[in-house]
């Protein structure tokens, strides 16, 4: 009988990927230590409220920025609306814990804002009159800030392809243009603005440097302080069980969302393209003051928060070792983006030539990586590793294995691989749905193996889409924190773990630095990204 490669591989790569779910299912039902029960006691309750108030503000502000900015530039014309387009997704290259970074460092007393105040007006006391955006609602701004362009690429993508009829609807019923908004616009947009909420959701559970900087205590850093404060893995899993099961209801309602979604393409027949309404005046001027407001606090403001301070303090510049934190961070986004697409590749022409139920159901649980914290990966990992040295190991005499992947590149990557997993298949099959099954029957007719179709026919139609996943699962790795923090090896710093550190120790001058570079990085990610990601119709 000869052994399926393709199916086997596949069916390998997907139970792998699997395996930290069932280790974070398995360990809820071992013993605790006392911490359990002194934290069920105490901030138990208070974690969960502040997870769930957390949520639920992140997911407010994010709708009205995120779906407020993508209806401006897709439907109306007005002074750079072609610029805030592709600008208003720069964004994504501040992660939160550095836009708290940013939000502290200007606010707090004797910060940006009083120097900027002393040196137009001179000497006051200014602190007292200088806001405050800490604690929660300094969470909420950074978070939201921060993941919005989520909700806007969805939502714009979505407005996009809706037919000028809707409009003309809303006309000829005399709505006007808000009530056209939020009664049939909206609506038409409903699955893909609640697809992009729902990763909004996910990512702010999962958010680890942001509240732990400002002292907030949710779900994510009781995992965090269980393993490392208590060293309780037991109940970080048990934690990690609870969170798991309400970020897979978000995963859960994001898929149904995607099976109700419409994709809408240029319409014929009685159906007419939408034609952008040109503002002027004041109505222009308010698109234009909302969309820059937008793009200044999401990225200009903590870009030049970081730069004021690299250029105040020049020292930090000179002490941090640039080239060894470039080299890295590289390192480490080279070696996991090409074990990622190699292994997707492999999966998901398994997934093509073998139409197996199986093998369907193993692929759409892998790709629900995602969606679990980094932490939880992170803690799920050392506990199966924990597991197999002490159960499987030392029962056969064999030397400790612990080394070998925790605290090492190769433990760093093959977690990396599991929580980006989804972004590599879901972005190859993506490319793959555009390559028509005949091709495959074809080369199979002209006496091409399987393997030589995959290799001389599908990689280089692929090449685009391997390019864009390259890049997102780049933009990933380098903002990553808490896998990182949590696996790398002894004295091996990104420019991420990096500004966390400094910011730990209270010294935000000298997290400036490594987060302007973070900054500048991913806005070179995101740019070449954008013409993936922001298509016009006439594209």
């Amino acid at each position: 009988m000869r052994i399926n490669f393709w199916y086997i591989s596949s069916i390998l790569i997907s139970f792998f990927v699997i395996i930290p779910i069932l280790t974070v299912f398995s360990s809820f039902f071992e013993n605790t230590s006392n911490y359990y029960q002194v934290l069920k006691d105490t901030f138990l309750l208070e974690y969960i409220l502040n997870s769930l108030i957390l949520l639920l503000s992140v997911l407010i502000l994010t709708f009205l920025i995120g779906t407020g900015s993508a209806y401006l530039v897709s439907f109306f014309e007005f002074p750079f609306s072609n610029f805030f387009k592709w600008a208003l997704i720069l964004s994504f290259a501040v992660p939160p814990y550095i836009y708290a970074y940013s939000l502290t460092a200007f606010f707090e007393n004797y910060g940006t804002a009083y120097t900027i105040l002393k040196n137009l007006f001179g000497e006051a006391d200014y602190n007292q009159n200088i806001p405050k955006f800490d604690g929660l609602f300094g969470v909420i701004l950074s978070i939201s800030f921060s993941l919005y362009a989520y909700v806007y690429i969805l939502a714009r993508a979505s407005f996009l392809y809706q037919p000028q009829n809707l409009i003309d609807l809303g006309k000829n019923l005399g709505f006007s243009k808000f009530k056209t908004l939020y009664s049939i616009v909206l609506p038409a947009a409903r699955p893909a603005i609640v697809a992009g909420l729902s990763l909004v959701a996910m990512e702010t559970l999962a958010e680890f440097g942001a509240v732990d900087f400002f002292s907030i205590n949710t779900l994510t850093t009781g995992i965090y302080n269980s393993w490392i404060a208590f060293d309780d893995l037991a109940f970080a899993n048990q934690l990690s069980f609870y969170l798991l099961l309400f970020i897979f209801a978000l995963f859960i309602l994001e898929n149904l969302s995607r099976k109700r979604a419409k994709y809408h393409m240029n319409s014929r027949g009685g159906f007419k393209q939408k034609q952008k309404i040109k503002l002027s005046g004041r109505k222009s001027l308010m698109a234009f003051t909302f969309c820059f407001l937008v793009f200044f606090l999401s990225f200009l403001f903590p870009l030049s928060q970081m730069m004021y301070w690299t250029i105040k303090f020049p020292e930090n510049l000179f002490d941090l070792q640039i080239i060894n934190l470039l080299i890295n961070t590289l390192y480490l986004v080279v070696l996991s983006s090409l074990v990622l697409i190699i292994f997707a590749l492999i999966s998901n022409y398994g997934n093509r030539v073998n139409k197996d139920k199986t093998l369907n159901v193993l692929s759409t649980l892998s790709i629900s990586g995602y969606a679990i914290p980094g932490v939880i990966l992170a803690v799920a990992f050392i506990t199966f590793i924990a597991w197999i040295d002490e159960s499987v190991i030392k029962t056969f005499g064999f030397l400790s294995i612990k080394k070998v992947f925790i605290g090492s590149i190769f433990g760093l990557v093959i977690v990396y691989f599991i929580r980006f997993y989804s972004l590599a298949f879901n972005g190859i099959k993506s490319g793959y749905e555009k390559i028509n099954i005949s091709v495959d029957e074809s080369s199979y007719l002209l006496g091409y193996s399987k393997r030589k179709t995959f290799m001389n026919i599908h990689i280089p139609f692929l090449r685009n889409s391997l390019l864009f996943v390259f890049i997102l699962i780049s933009l990933e790795i380098i903002r990553e924190l808490p896998i990182t923090l949590i696996l790398r090896p002894f004295n091996f710093e990104t420019f991420a773990t990096t500004a966390y550190i400094s910011a730990s120790e209270d010294l935000l001058e000298a997290a400036a630095v490594p987060s302007l570079f973070l900054i500048l990085i991913a806005t070179s990610f995101i740019i070449v990204t954008s013409k993936y990601i922001l298509r016009d119709q006439n594209e």
